[in-house]
C-alpha cells in the first residue's frame, strides 16, 4: 500500500472513530463546533500503525533527532507508534530515543519531569495527536529546553488551524502535520 491511500485510511478511520460534530470546550478553552478525541483511533491496531509510520516518514524526511517526545497523556501513544516504526525502518533509526513530559516533576522517587531516554543536549522533535493552540507541546518545549535538550521540530497527527502553527512559527518552528483543519468534514 503506497503513502498516499495509508494517509486516506488513516483519515477514514479518524473520521469514523474520533470526529463528532458538537459543541465543547477545548482544553485550550477555546469553545469548537466539532470534537476529536484521537485516542479511539490510535487505541486501534491499524489506527496506531498508520499513525506512527506515517509520522515516522514525516520525522525521516525532514532534519535528524536524537530523540521523539511529548506532553503525558496525549503524546504516549504516539512517540511509540513513532519509536516502532522506527525500529522497523532499521539501520541507525534502531538509536532514535523516546521519552515523554510530565505535567509537573514527580513527588517520589527520583522526582523527575521528563521520563523515559531524554539525555541533555539531545535534539528532539516533539509529537502530539491533535494541536489546538499548541499550549501543552509549549509547555513540552520549554521543560525540555530547562533540561538542556534543543527541539528541533514538532510534528502532530492533526493541526485543527486554531494557532498552534503560529505559536509555535513565534519560537522558530515549523509546526509539521499530517492532516489540518481542511481534512476534516468540519
Amino acid at each position: 500500500m503506497n503513502a498516499r491511500s495509508e494517509r486516506d485510511e488513516l483519515l477514514e478511520l479518524i473520521v469514523r472513530h474520533s470526529f463528532e460534530r458538537r459543541k465543547v470546550t477545548l482544553s485550550s478553552g477555546k469553545e469548537s463546533d466539532f470534537y476529536l478525541d484521537l485516542r479511539t483511533t490510535l487505541m486501534r491496531p491499524r489506527g496506531i500503525e498508520l499513525a506512527g509510520r506515517l509520522l515516522f516518514e514525516k520525522l525521516a524526511g525532514g532534519p535528524r533527532v536524537d530523540a521523539v517526545g511529548g506532553m503525558v497523556v496525549a503524546a504516549v501513544p504516539v512517540v511509540s507508534a513513532v519509536l516502532l516504526a522506527a525500529a522497523q525502518a532499521g539501520g541507525s533509526w534502531r538509536d532514535l530515543a523516546g521519552f515523554f513530559v510530565r505535567k509537573e516533576a514527580k513527588k517520589h522517587g527520583l522526582g523527575k519531569r521528563i521520563e523515559g531516554a531524554f539525555a541533555t543536549g539531545q535534539s528532539v522533535a516533539l509529537v502530539e495527536d491533535t494541536m489546538t493552540t499548541g499550549g501543552s507541546t509549549l509547555d513540552a518545549l520549554a521543560a525540555v529546553e530547562e533540561a538542556g535538550g534543543k527541539v528541533a521540530r514538532v510534528l502532530c497527527i492533526v493541526d485543527r488551524g486554531e494557532g498552534a502553527a503560529d505559536a509555535f512559527a513565534a519560537r522558530g518552528l515549523a509546526l509539521e502535520s499530517l492532516f489540518g483543519r481542511a481534512d476534516l468534514p468540519v
